[in-house]
Formats: structure tokens, sequence, C-alpha cells
């Protein structure tokens, strides 16, 4: 109730901001700056009033669209408003005596909220779709030459409600993947955000992806339920049970907290899955253990985890594991990405946040997902497609 206080507060301060402004100076504009404050009212009230009137089942894909536009029109919108009002009513203050207010602290607020609006617009309608495809070669020392050249493709973090009203988009995904036409295709979990449901018929874009040898994936910590608003532990069981059945009909053989053994000829590949469950700062690592018991020598061992972290706490120095996969960071959505220099405030929770890491002879790359969370938005940090190329040294 406070929040919609808050908004309809600003509503108001707005207008008499932008009558202040420009309204003597050029009506034009002023009547140009009020259509648009309007357009922008109308859409985010008709946000507002979809979500609390909502009676259906939380996860059902519209709802969740509704929800991450709900975010991004209160941060593209009701903020910019927040900071237009705060730099115009802070310059009436310093003219108290004098009256009036300061013009270039009010033209201040305006351009910056211009600047804040546009970028989260063009990381809506633009960098959210803007994937990106990282192409990397890694050497594993005492590698069997009979795996040389062998080609993974990584994708993660899909939440598919993200392609509602975009099913063309996640076509042009899996379209990529099979030009790169992978000896594996691997999926780092998160599916979902919330529930099963979100699912909606993704499974049939999905399971067009190809690969040579198989498609493998596994559960990430929203694909356990953990985020459905009041779920119980048994709901949140049958929305893992649920997921997975799902993803397996997208054409993955899931591996939860277990191994498989690929041969290839007369070499073999132990491609090892953990599921995640739990919620940050207390996500709770699938139980490695359990996923390599009875594993016997390979030529080459893959690890699938969700979480990065788990990298340096369960697999480095204590396993024998080649090389690891992994998503859940995202890059925060936001950072800056270039060829020589990378940031996201996701490494100071995940000091391996996006791209190939390694410790000795072992490796772990994250990537950075091709869906949205919290925010419908990705700001300079593209989703991402990693194709690997793994060589004998």
């Amino acid at each position: 109730m406070l929040i919609i206080v808050i908004l309809i507060l600003l509503e108001i301060l707005t207008i008499l901001v932008l009558k202040e402004h420009f309204f003597k100076s050029s009506r034009l504009i002023f009547y140009i700056s009020l259509s648009l404050h309007s357009l922008l009212s109308i859409w985010l009230w008709y946000v507002i009033f979809n979500v609390i009137f909502y009676k259906g089942f939380f996860d059902t894909p519209r709802n969740i669209w509704m929800h991450l536009n709900l975010t991004g029109m209160i941060v593209a919108v009701a903020t910019p408003r927040l900071l237009t009002c705060l730099f115009h009513y802070i310059g009436r203050l310093f003219r108290i005596r004098k009256g009036g207010y300061l013009r270039w602290l009010t033209r201040t607020g305006l351009i910056l909220s211009i600047f804040i609006f546009s970028v989260i617009a063009l990381g809506t309608f633009f960098g959210k779709f803007n994937f990106k495809t990282e192409e990397i070669t890694i050497k594993i020392k005492g590698m069997d030459e009979g795996l040389d050249s062998l080609r993974i493709v990584q994708i993660s973090d899909l939440h598919l409600a993200t392609y509602f009203r975009h099913n063309n988009q996640l076509r042009k995904v899996i379209d990529e993947v099979n030009s790169f036409h992978a000896d594996l295709l691997i999926n780092t979990g998160d599916f979902i955000s919330y529930g099963w449901r979100e699912f909606d018929r993704f499974d049939t874009i999905l399971s067009k992806a190809k690969s040579r040898y198989g498609n493998f994936a596994i559960l990430g910590n929203h694909d356990m339920g953990t985020y459905y608003p009041g779920a119980s532990a048994e709901e949140r069981k049958a929305i893992a049970l649920k997921v997975n059945e799902l993803a397996t009909l997208s054409g993955y053989k899931m591996l939860n907290d277990e191994h498989t053994i690929l041969k290839i000829e007369d070499v073999s590949i132990a491609l090892s899955g953990v599921q995640t469950s739990g919620r940050h700062p207390d996500i709770i690592h699938g139980d490695l253990g359990k996923a390599t018991e009875g594993l016997d020598s390979a030529d080459l061992k893959i690890l699938l985890c969700h979480d990065p972290n788990q990298w340096k706490e369960d697999v480095t120095a204590k396993t024998d594991i080649d090389l690891t996969f992994a998503g859940h960071t995202h890059g925060m959505q936001i950072g800056i990405i270039t060829k020589k220099f990378r940031w996201s405030p996701s490494k100071y929770f995940y000091p391996e946040w996006n791209g190939l890491f390694s410790e000795g002879d072992q490796y772990l790359y994250v990537n950075r997902g091709l869906g949205v969370m919290g925010i419908p938005f990705r700001i300079w940090m593209p989703p991402e497609i990693t194709v690997i190329t793994v060589v004998a040294e």
C-alpha cells in the first residue's frame, strides 16, 4: 500500500515540476513532456493492476512477465521521477527566500532521468536478447587424442518466462546452438524462475536442440521451487519433479546427483551433475560424492554444477574432475564487457562470475545465462551461448 501512495505522489509532483519548468518558457515542450508522462503512467498502472488483481497460478508465464514488467517500470519510470522531484525541490529549498527554484538543478535532474530511462529501455528491448557467443579453447593435459577438438556448447539460466511473447527469440537461440554442430550440449540449470508452468510449451522449442552425443542438464536452485510464494516443502518437491520431467521432454538427460559414461569409440567421457537448492547466501550444493560414486577412470571428466562457488568448495584439489561448467550469476545482468576488460557487481558474491578459470589442471567455465530474473533487462551484460573446444595437450 505504501508503494502505491508513493507512486501516486510522484505522479502529481512530477506533473507540477514539468509545469513549473516548461509551461512559461515553452508550452509545446510542456504538452509533449506531459503526454509522454501520461503514456508511461498508463502502462505503469496497467501493469500494477494486472499484478494486484491476478487470481491464477503465480507461475503462469504471463504473470511472471507482468512481475518483470512491474520491476522494470519502477526502475525505469518511478526512479527517474523521484530523482527529478528531488533535484527540483532541493532547488526550491535553496531559493526559499528569493522564491523560485534553481533551473539548472531541475534541468540536471531531467537529463539524468532521461538517461536512466533510455539505458533501461535499451537494456529491455535490445540488451535482453542481444545474444553473444563466447568461443573458448581449453587444453587438457594428458587427455586422450581421440577426444581432441571435442566441441561442447553450454547454455544456462533460461528462465523461460523471459521468452513469453518472444518464442522467436528462443528459436533463434536454438538455431544458433545447432549451427555449431556440437558434440555435447550442456545446460547448467534454472529453466524456470518460480514454478513449472513457466515451461508453457517451450519444451517443443528446446527439444529441437541437437548434439552428436547427447544433451545433458541439471536443476538449478530456481528449478527446485525455491522462490514459489508460500510453497510448502512438498509443493517445492513437486515443482522440482515436474521441471525434471519437462526438461527430459525437452531432450535432456538429467543428471540429478549422478553420472553417466559416454563411450566414443575406445575413449570414455564421464559426465557428472549435481542439483542446487536454497537461495543466496544459503545455497545448498548437491551431493558431489554421490554424483561421482563408483565412477571409474575416464579419459575426460566433466561436471555440471549450477553455482560456480561449488567449484572451489568441492572440486579443486579434492577431485580429479577436469572441466566444470556452471551458470547462476547472470553477471547480475549489469556490468561492462569488452575484449580486454570485464566487470560486474556479481564478482563480489561470486569470484568466478563469468568466463574461464583454472586451478592447476582443473578448469571452470561460468556462463552468463540466456534469460532474465528479477529485472527485465540486461545492461552491457549480454546473454551468452558458450562454445568450448577441448584439445589434448
